[in-house]
């Protein structure tokens, strides 16, 4: 039988810092999500598709996979910052859900002012189905507090709904964190490290085989619990004084899983965890970066906001192309690339404002009254206020 001990290697072999890996695994998937959304939406990727049909409808249909490097990478990272914490209780739970709330909402709030104002300039002159509805006092209330998807409210920009996701599935770790300690108190005999690893190898095995295969739960964090759960196991193995014992465990998760139901998404997050359980610690250990090396890191760095952004940069290129060149295959392949080029500078300047400083109480009130000063501006400019 194999036992889950969570018990931590040596200082020397944890890595820490940024990690390449890491690093380009968030840099693809940035790019990735950025045509997919540029592909789906079009209409510029509609003039394109008559060129090229099977490469637009590929980043249609099958670049939208590479929230699955998101959600993994995000789950191993969690880990990691949470693997020094041995104990966590009620106060330690609200305090970093509350921190992860400020890092994922003043980006969030910076970039919905933009795109909120940019959709109502556009909306006289370009009428396409991409763009979202004139915000009221309600969903914008709702987007505040990352509610829009769980009462109704349309998206006022493209991703919004992974925001809300990664919040849920950080509050669920911290959860099971606190429910292992609890456990420990209760009972001298259990261990808070064993307890969060069969807690976390439990959730995460009823998301694959039960959440996931449930539309109706898309909205909820326990759908995409697999996925982030297999990033936070990669990083027990790691962790753990049995990796190879603890590696097969994870493999016969996946397994199980695509046995119950085949799922590209959960193949894909299968092998980038196993990829991050099985790299040697030096392919994730930091390192000085040079030439394109540097460039990913930074993409990976700024990739949180390019993701926040670009659906406010693709809109005015595609109502100017269509305006100019509705026609022009070259035009408007032009026009999706420059989207992605300007999306990349976009989430530089973004970056810089709301992630860059240090973001505290004061910072997220600023950025929530702007994004509603914004709101109300939009509200104003449609006539609706």
């Amino acid at each position: 039988m194999i036992t889950p001990v969570a018990t931590p290697a040596s200082t020397a072999e944890r890595p820490t810092g940024r990690s390449f890996l890491l690093d380009l695994l968030k840099a693809v998937g940035c790019v990735l999500i950025v045509l997919h959304h540029l592909a789906f939406y079009g209409p510029m990727s509609d003039v394109v598709h008559r060129v090229w049909p099977s490469l637009i409808g590929w980043f249609s249909e099958y670049a939208r996979l590479a929230v699955q490097l998101f959600l993994v990478c995000s789950g191993y990272l969690t880990a990691s910052a949470l693997a020094a914490r041995p104990e966590m209780d009620g106060a330690g739970v609200l305090r970093l859900a509350g921190q992860r709330y400020l890092r994922l909402a003043i980006p969030l709030m910076g970039a919905l002012s933009v795109v909120v104002l940019v959709t109502e300039w556009i909306r006289p002159t370009f009428d396409h189905p991409s763009l979202s509805d004139t915000p009221d006092v309600w969903s914008t209330l709702a987007h505040v507090f990352f509610l829009q998807d769980l009462t109704g409210q349309q998206a006022l920009s493209a991703g919004v709904w992974y925001v809300a996701i990664d919040l849920q599935l950080y509050v669920l770790t911290l959860l099971v964190m606190w429910g292992a300690s609890l456990s420990a108190r209760a009972n001298s005999l259990c261990r808070p490290d064993v307890m969060r690893v069969l807690l976390m190898l439990g959730l995460t095995l009823l998301s694959l085989v039960y959440w996931n295969r449930r539309s109706e739960l898309e909205d909820h964090g326990v759908y995409f619990l697999g996925a982030y759960g297999l990033g936070w196991l990669a990083h027990w193995v790691r962790q753990s004084r049995t990796p190879l014992k603890a590696g097969l465990l994870l493999l016969a998760l996946g397994l199980l899983a695509l046995w119950v139901e085949p799922r590209w998404r959960i193949a894909i997050a299968l092998g980038v965890a196993l990829l991050l359980a099985a790299m040697p610690t030096c392919g994730l250990a930091p390192a000085v970066a040079h030439g394109w090396r540097a460039a990913v890191s930074q993409l990976a760095r700024i990739s949180y906001a390019v993701f926040l952004i670009h659906f406010a940069v693709s809109l005015p290129v595609n109502a100017v192309v269509t305006a100019h060149r509705p026609d022009s295959v070259a035009w408007n392949a032009a026009g999706m690339l420059t989207s992605l080029g300007l999306s990349v500078l976009a989430g530089v300047m973004l970056y810089r404002l709301t992630e860059q400083p240090r973001q505290n109480l004061r910072q997220y009130l600023i950025w929530v009254g702007l994004f509603m000063a914004s709101a109300a501006l939009a509200m104003h400019m449609n006539g609706s206020a």
